[in-house]
């Protein structure tokens, strides 16, 4: 996990990482999960192996990438059978068809690129557990306020802040508060993943434009028969939006109004 990565630092990451190296806290966080001894679990960050070893104990495979070569080559001789080690870039990879889950201590300055890159892909993973900045994840959950990452996860998994750490339990001590990140896939998608595309066009537009006014990509009466015909509570031009509001907009912006 990085220590606040400037843009542009050369800063090898065996330099830049905050480890957590508690076995009895790895464990605990893993049983606040559900994976089990027949899962295959991604994990991005190797870093010192701890948590590559609690996992491979209790789940099938796991898959674990560590781009920095230093750190790499220090644990790469050190794992059971069933984890495989790769020296490259989680981003560059493509991630598994089979089912598969993911846990791990993600680089800071990679946030946004690592949870995009696993909330849109096409093959959908069961479970997401991810340490991370405390207010990165309340944005990604939609604490407070609605933005586009939260609203572009919502469709496809339920989100949750599960454990809040010390700073204590890293070595060496993070600045900032850290939290584990939960996004839990659902059962039955609120749209069809073919139009993720079609909603991040929505939602950009209208999130820059407003829902109302010139640019607005619905009018006040689409907007407000949608809204009433869904039974939902109508939308004020200085209120927040729901995001089940949100959703019903979208499915009428694309059976009524859709000129992007």
């Amino acid at each position: 996990m990085s220590k606040n990565l400037k843009r542009g630092s050369s800063l090898p990451y065996s330099v830049s990482q905050n480890f957590l190296t508690s076995r009895s806290l790895i464990n605990r966080l893993i049983k606040m999960t559900d994976i089990n001894n027949g899962d295959t679990v991604l994990e991005i960050g190797a870093g010192k192996g701890h948590i590559t070893r609690a996992l491979s104990g209790c789940c099938k495979n796991v898959i674990s990438y560590e781009i920095d070569k230093k750190l790499y080559e220090r644990v790469k001789n050190s794992f059971a059978e069933n984890v495989c080690l790769y020296n490259t870039d989680f981003l560059k990879c493509s991630l598994p068809k089979e089912p598969y889950k993911v846990f791990a201590n993600i680089p800071f300055s990679r946030t946004t690129e690592i949870v995009r890159k696993l909330t849109s892909a096409d093959s959908l993973a069961d479970g997401i557990w991810l340490v991370m900045e405390r207010g990165a994840a309340k944005r990604f959950c939609g604490i407070h306020r609605s933005n586009l990452n939260s609203l572009m996860i919502k469709p496809f998994f339920e989100s949750k802040i599960i454990y809040h750490f010390n700073r204590a339990d890293f070595h060496p001590s993070p600045n900032t508060d850290v939290v584990l990140l939960q996004l839990k896939r659902k059962d039955n998608f609120d749209m069809n993943p073919s139009q993720r595309r079609d909603f991040y066009a929505f939602l950009s537009h209208s999130l820059k434009y407003g829902l109302f006014g010139s640019h607005a990509l619905l009018t006040k009466k689409q907007i407000s028969t949608a809204l009433r015909l869904a039974e939902l509570p109508q939308i004020y031009p200085s209120g927040d939006v729901m995001y089940v509001q949100w959703l019903c907009l979208f499915r009428c912006w694309l059976k009524y109004g859709k000129n992007l």
